[in-house]
């Protein structure tokens, strides 16, 4: 989606969010909200159009009443406003994609007392009343990142490219990435800096910091595009990157695997993508409908991640630019793979 059109939707939720709840509003017609902490990566907006593509089929098929949409700008203060919000709209159901894994969780817990049903996802919330679909965040980063580790044979030098501030994500991640780091001895981390899951931040952070480093054998980032920004940066930097750039690790930017693509073609350039999927946003509606209507899976669910190696690239390298790997959830996906142990009352 162009940046025009992220901005005019974005714009457009905002007035839909500020729309009262419909008056007819019940369980059997319920209305699902979503509160997104962050929308100032591509990956977010990739998941709050999930949502809204979810949430817009179920309207269409008189399933829901309304949903509501909320972007924030990171802030914890401006979450815990959001969800304040909806708690006085009465809504059935929030979906929250959290600013702090336990600043929040005061306010969710005023949700749950309210008879509201609230999931955490993606960046999720400790709250004990509410569900959590969550990624693997720890165990995919530590692949990866062992994965670049062979790669580079035990030896070199490495950048660190952080995430989103304060975020679950961004820790769990960082986390899985040190421990990989320490069994390294011989790799040394020449710079670590917070890209915010974004290619322009990313690559304004990376180019900040090449003149003043030694020779960079490969990046460590968290996706969400930081990778396209990491791979920019060192191409407009040049110099012996011109020849042989380092071993980026992808996060899932179709503008990455394209350019991934290109440098393989060019001179046999290899690296590995994996990277949590925005489709999320879609589960994330679903999982929150069944739960109004009466599911009961477990507390803490897990989605799988997209991989993107050499031998499947050519599966992905096609895909339009600005978007990240990812497959859309549909209601079936949700109840044959997260509602294991539920009776949802049909």
């Amino acid at each position: 989606m162009k940046k025009n059109a992220i901005l005019a939707m974005s714009t457009a939720l905002v007035a839909l969010a500020a729309m009262p709840v419909p008056a007819g509003a019940s369980a059997d017609k319920p209305v699902i909200a979503l509160a997104n902490a962050y929308f100032g990566n591509s990956w977010r907006h990739q998941m709050v159009e999930a949502f809204q593509e979810a949430a817009e089929k179920a309207k269409a098929e008189g399933k829901i009443a309304d949903f509501i949409v909320l972007n924030g700008d990171g802030s914890v203060a401006q979450q815990n406003s959001q969800i304040a919000e909806l708690i006085l709209k009465k809504v059935d159901a929030i979906a929250v994609d959290a600013a702090s894994e336990t600043a929040v969780n005061g306010v969710i817990e005023k949700a749950c007392k309210a008879g509201i049903k609230v999931v955490s996802f993606d960046s999720i919330a400790s709250a004990p009343c509410n569900y959590q679909l969550n990624f693997d965040f720890s165990g995919y980063k530590k692949e990866q990142a062992e994965w670049v580790m062979k790669k580079l044979g035990g030896k070199g030098n490495v950048i660190v490219v952080r995430g989103v501030k304060g975020s679950a994500p961004d820790h769990d991640m960082y986390t899985a990435q040190e421990s990989v780091l320490k069994n390294n001895p011989d790799v040394k981390v020449v710079a670590t800096v917070y890209g915010q899951a974004t290619a322009s931040v990313a690559q304004s952070a990376v180019a900040n910091v090449l003149p003043s480093l030694p020779h960079v054998d490969a990046v460590l980032g968290q996706g969400g595009s930081d990778d396209a920004g990491i791979a920019q940066a060192f191409q407009q930097y040049g110099g012996d990157y011109a020849e042989k750039m380092p071993v980026i690790e992808g996060g899932g930017s179709s503008n990455f695997i394209q350019w991934w693509a290109k440098q393989k073609s060019a001179n046999g350039y290899t690296t590995i993508s994996m990277n949590t999927t925005p489709g999320i946003g879609g589960a994330a509606f679903w999982l929150a409908y069944e739960l109004v209507k009466g599911a009961t899976p477990p507390k803490l669910m897990i989605m799988p991640v997209a991989v993107v190696t050499e031998d499947n690239l050519k599966d992905y390298e096609n895909l339009p630019a600005g978007v990240i790997v990812s497959p859309t959830y549909s209601q079936d996906w949700v109840s044959q793979n997260l509602l294991k142990e539920s009776s949802p009352k049909k």
